[in-house]
């Protein structure tokens, strides 16, 4: 209890304006961008990580594992994803494209690439806390110039794959590249297979919707029935769209969990509000920036005329909402007379009060 309070003092004195990633690496195959808890500090305090991957057309990722679980999200284009679970004798090729999301529990290797143009861009946001660097990820390449296998002496490497001494020191050190490279002109990578994407990918643009209110919004849940894998990373996530003017109820996660959201499109008002009834956030969120809501913290968002798209990920694979205003508002279950009570109203104001939005729910479309 004394370490929860702890983390809400801490959250209450911090920056929580939305923030744009920083370029990592680059080369001419692509670029990786990620969000350091030196300019957000909530991603240290909440233990969350949070990156981006730009692949130009013949880009490569190279293979690579990572210190955290996380869940990736296909913001532009269509390529290939290569991935190998733990202890698996296949590698799955993964056909992705925009609004595919794709859980990567511990000890995934993947890698990824975009054949053609547009970019191929993936968002990454995932749990930090058994990793290297909290509110960071810290990706572990197996080939190239900083891949793990340089570290290695020309015996060990030679005894590991039983070559050569020659042959071993000519292998590890061909590839210059760090991260991304450029594929050369005439090699064939390998064809994706759809049958791969079953279980794997849950495409959030063409899923049953969860929530879809005319006028207002739609939401798309990540959970373990339609992505099984969800379990194993231990996060939830959404993909939500609410259109011009609509706004998002105010609401708050009753388990304790963190709300990470990525405006994926789009812009809009933003509120936060914290204990002690202070407003800690009062700003506009745009396409491209990352902001963290504290936990039990309370939020809302208001879209401009051009609609707001958001993907986030919540730090508990079954989250709990609690929504303050709307059919099912935690104001239209309290009796009466509590309510009268609670805000020193009268009978007739607290009859105007329960008489809205009995129709409407989480999301609220604007009034003409």
């Amino acid at each position: 209890m004394v370490h929860q309070r702890t983390c809400i003092a801490e959250a209450m004195s911090m920056d929580l304006s939305p923030k744009r990633p920083v370029k990592a690496y680059s080369s001419d195959g692509g670029s990786y961008y990620d969000w350091s808890p030196a300019d957000l500090p909530m991603l240290h305090t909440a233990s969350i990580g949070a990156a981006k991957l730009s692949l130009f057309a013949g880009g490569l990722a190279l293979p690579s594992y990572s210190d955290s679980a996380k869940v990736a999200y296909v913001l532009q284009g269509k390529g290939t994803c290569g991935l190998l679970l733990p202890e698996a004798t296949a590698e799955k090729l993964i056909p992705v494209k925009e609004g595919d999301a794709l859980a990567l529990p511990f000890g995934v290797v993947t890698w990824w690439h975009n054949a053609s143009s547009p970019d191929l861009v993936i968002l990454f946001l995932g749990d930090t806390s058994k990793g290297h660097t909290p509110g960071r990820f810290t990706n572990m390449q197996l080939t190239g110039s900083t891949g793990i296998f340089t570290g290695f002496s020309t015996e060990f490497v030679a005894r590991a794959w039983d070559l050569p001494q020659d042959a071993a020191a000519t292998l590890v050190s061909t590839q210059p590249g760090a991260g991304i490279v450029k594929i050369k002109d005439g090699h064939k990578m390998p064809d994706p297979s759809d049958k791969d994407r079953e279980g794997m990918v849950l495409n959030c643009l063409e899923a049953p919707l969860d929530v879809d209110i005319k006028n207002g919004g739609r939401v798309v849940v990540l959970n373990t029935q339609n992505l099984p894998l969800v379990k194993e990373v231990g996060l939830g996530a959404d993909l939500v769209r609410i259109d011009a003017h609509s706004m998002c109820s105010p609401g708050f996660s009753c388990d304790s969990a963190y709300q990470v959201t990525y405006i994926v499109r789009g812009s809009g008002r933003v509120q936060v509000v914290g204990i002690d009834g202070k407003r800690v956030l009062e700003t506009r969120a745009e396409g491209g920036c990352l902001f963290i809501v504290p936990r039990f913290f309370v939020v809302s968002k208001i879209a401009d005329d051009t609609g707001m798209e958001w993907f986030s990920i919540i730090t508990t694979p079954n989250p709990i909402f609690s929504h303050l205003a709307g059919r099912t508002s935690v104001w239209k279950a309290i009796s009466p007379a509590v309510l009268e009570a609670s805000f020193n109203t009268t009978p007739e104001m607290e009859s105007l009060f329960r008489s809205k939005r009995l129709d409407s729910e989480i999301f609220f479309a604007p009034t003409n």
